[in-house]
Formats: C-alpha cells, structure tokens, sequence
C-alpha cells in the first residue's frame, strides 16, 4: 500500500471507538467468532496440527497462552500460528464472497492468543475484531482479482494485516506505531494458491496471525 492510504488506514484504526458498533455489528462479530471457534475446535486434533507444534514446540517461548482446543501453552505468537492452523485446516471458516478471503481465521486467531495474556474487555475485543475483519475485507476487495489470479492466496498475503491492525489496536498503538505494523505486516504478507489441497494451505492464516 502507498504512504497516504497507510496513514490513512491507521488513522481510521486508531480514532475508531468500540462505542461506534451498533447492534447488527456486535450480532454477527459474534456469530463470526463463536464459528471460528467451532472451526478451530474441530480442527484442532488434525495432523497439521501436530505437525507444526512437533517441527515448532521446542523453539516457542514462555507457555503463557492458551490454544484453542488443545491443552498445551505456547507463547502468544506460536499460539496464534496453531490456533490459524487449526481454525482454516478444514475449510469451513467464514468467507467473504467479494474476494475469497477467510478473513475472521488471522484476525481471531491473533486476537484470541493476545487476550489469553492480556486483559481485555468484550466490547474492545469485539471492536479490534471488527475493524481487522474490515481491514482485510477492504484491501482484498482493492486487489482482487489481480492479486489472487497472480497466484497469491489472499487469506495469507492480506490477512496479516488485519491481524496486525486488530492486535495493534488492544495494544493502544498511536497512529506512527499503527503505521510502523503495517508496514511491517506488509513484508510478512505470505502465501500461494499452489498449497492448496496441502496441509501448507491452513498454514497460510496461522503465519498472518
């Protein structure tokens, strides 16, 4: 993204108020997390699964935070990477029919990771979710088609930056911190359409979160 539309964006992310959701808004974050829940707890035993906490376990940090579904502790960020893993493995996670992205899989799954060690109110929560879903609905609305016929798989390459924006905004980031995560987002962005059908295809949001 050029300068002015990330300036932008964090300003947006920034002076957003968790007071700003309406009913319709709570309702269906709500509805998104519960089913990103449901996706992650069903996924949660797949091989993938133990495939990434064998190959990256040993190397994670202090065991503070939660995973969904399972009952080891990883540090935030090697329990954000397991609970994407989990929450896309089998496909069913929401999908934004504008853009085929599975955007609540990085954004929940960052959010999730980060609210097991940190104090966070519901309606925060709800707010930060709302606007990294917004975030990465609204890049991958801007770069569709060209971006995904390219060969990148969207859920990856812009789901980390509404991770990075969700999780930015429970942490208070003023707008030059915003800006500085979303640049950093953006040289993480990951992930191609030739794994799918391979269990590196559910990597792909657990890398964004």
């Amino acid at each position: 993204m050029s300068g002015k539309y990330s300036e932008a964006l964090a300003a947006h992310i920034v002076a957003s108020k968790p007071e700003a959701l309406n009913d319709v808004d709570r309702h269906e974050a709500k509805r998104a997390l519960v089913n990103i829940v449901g996706c992650a707890l069903g996924g949660a035993d797949h091989q993938a699964v133990d495939i990434a906490i064998g190959a990256l376990g040993p190397f994670a940090g202090a065991p503070t935070s939660a995973v969904l579904g399972r009952k080891e502790r990883f540090d935030p960020l090697f329990a954000s990477l397991i609970n994407g893993i989990s929450s896309h493995v089998h496909d069913f996670d929401d999908t934004t029919p504008s853009n085929y992205i599975h955007p609540t899989s990085p954004v929940a799954s960052a959010l999730f990771a980060y609210a097991s060690v940190n104090k966070v109110k519901g309606l925060d929560f709800l707010n930060a979710y709302v606007l990294g879903y917004e975030t990465v609905t609204r890049i991958g609305n801007a770069t569709y088609p060209a971006h995904y016929r390219r060969g990148w798989h969207s859920t990856g390459s812009i789901g980390v930056f509404g991770a990075a924006v969700a999780v930015g905004k429970l942490m208070n980031l003023d707008e030059v911190q915003m800006l500085n995560a979303i640049g950093l987002a953006a040289t993480q962005g990951a992930g191609i359409r030739d794994n799918f059908g391979a269990m590196a295809k559910s990597f792909h949001p657990g890398r964004s979160a």
